[in-house]
């Protein structure tokens, strides 16, 4: 077995006359396989930190009950000096990781075009070898080979509507994953729900939240190269805006079991991120921004009987550079990483870092597409992504975002 790394990439942020260097993007196999984490399995509400995060109709202010503050600042966090940029520091005795704990207050024009579109590419990172995988259920099927990913033509909203890119800031530096809009049970037709990977929101056993997370569908919607989007405008980089994540759930398994190394719950790497618009908008909520969202099949067949899904993304590594979207279509085959954990699926695709959290799909019984995985892990010297099979853990987080946000409307 090759050595397995995480998928998203880092990023930093550049002065306007001199450009960084690339960053480790390397927190190991299992926080690229494992990032998952219901923080609430069971589809209840673990917290009400969230609410605080949510920008108030009209005026672009963040309004926070004042239990929540003093709670905050028990962690050493205060919201003005945070959105004054008291975010970037990462005291680990108080960074946030509890289920409960999400907060994600909007600093406005934080992801001004700059910021957005220096993604360097990623290093190698930590990878693992097949002693971390010896968990092997003695069902994982023959390494697939390789299938060449392929450029989405320019248009993206044209082709690929659900698709876009996840920015967030961690202690190592700026990072990006790839995302889906999916539909909300709540709000048929308005929904603001986003699919990504876990270990997109959270970093494990060792860490906690990460911070100033935001999506941006359709980004680059004009496929520029990375040469011909440094002079872009905000409408080219953005041109559906940017979306907050004003609340994120991801698996309990990856909060209390993700680390360095090692594959623990790779097999639940999942999120869901509930957006509000940055600019406040015109009251429409993002599935009607983009005009589509997906639905999620939690009872997608078994992998050997799962015809071809298609995975889309956004590879940062080489040879991509992380501007433009990509996608690979392939029959998935099984991967077992843990004993006691279901097994994933796994196609063959060269996507690399940066295309982790983006969405698979597969036409679902009624002929239509549905997502039914999401981008996980991959070796480091590419050729194939692992996924997740979502079932009931899958499910009870969407239920309970979902259900949080359903007397909004």
């Amino acid at each position: 077995m090759r050595p397995i790394r995480p998928l998203f990439a880092t990023r930093r942020r550049r002065s306007p006359r001199r450009r960084t260097s690339p960053v480790l993007a390397a927190v190991g196999l299992a926080t690229a396989l494992a990032l998952t984490a219901t923080a609430c399995g069971s589809g209840e509400d673990t917290g009400a930190a969230g609410e605080a995060s949510a920008t108030a109709a009209g005026d672009g202010r963040i309004h926070i009950p004042d239990d929540i503050k003093d709670r905050l600042k028990e962690h050493g966090i205060d919201i003005d000096q945070w959105k004054g940029g008291a975010w970037k520091n990462w005291d680990r005795d108080d960074w946030l990781r509890e289920a409960g704990d999400y907060i994600n207050p909007v600093i406005k024009d934080l992801w001004d075009p700059d910021r957005m579109r220096e993604a360097e590419n990623p290093d190698q990172g930590k990878g693992v070898d097949e002693n971390d995988l010896s968990g092997d259920q003695g069902v994982t099927d023959p390494e697939p080979a390789p299938v060449a990913a392929k450029a989405v033509p320019a248009g993206y909203h044209e082709n690929v509507p659900e698709a876009g890119k996840v920015f967030f800031d961690s202690p190592e530096g700026t990072m990006v994953c790839s995302a889906t809009v999916v539909e909300d049970p709540a709000h048929p037709g308005r929904s603001n729900l986003v699919w990504t990977a876990g270990h997109c929101v959270h970093a494990g056993k060792k860490g906690g939240w990460y911070r100033n997370i935001a999506f941006v569908p359709s980004y680059n919607d004009g496929a520029m190269s990375a040469t011909e989007i440094q002079g872009a405008t905000e409408e080219e980089v953005a041109p559906y805006g940017v979306w907050w994540g004003d609340w994120a759930q991801t698996s309990d398994q990856w909060i209390e079991q993700g680390g360095a190394t090692g594959g623990e719950g790779a097999s639940y790497d999942f999120a869901v991120i509930h957006v509000t618009p940055e600019k406040g908008g015109d009251g429409k909520s993002l599935e009607e921004t983009v005009g589509s969202a997906l639905p999620v099949n939690f009872d997608a067949p078994a992998v050997s009987q799962v015809g071809d899904v298609t995975a889309t993304g956004y590879p940062a590594a080489k040879p991509f550079d992380g501007e433009t979207m990509f996608q690979c279509a392939d029959k998935p085959g099984r991967l077992s990483v843990a004993e006691a954990e279901p097994t994933m699926y796994r196609i063959g695709c060269t996507m690399t870092g940066g295309s982790s959290g983006g969405g698979w799909v597969a036409t679902d019984s009624d002929g239509k597409p549905a997502l039914v995985s999401n981008t996980s892990i991959g070796p480091v010297t590419a050729g194939w992504l692992a996924g997740p099979h979502l079932g009931a853990d899958a499910k009870g987080i969407y239920d309970a975002v979902s259900k949080k946000y359903a007397a909004r409307q």
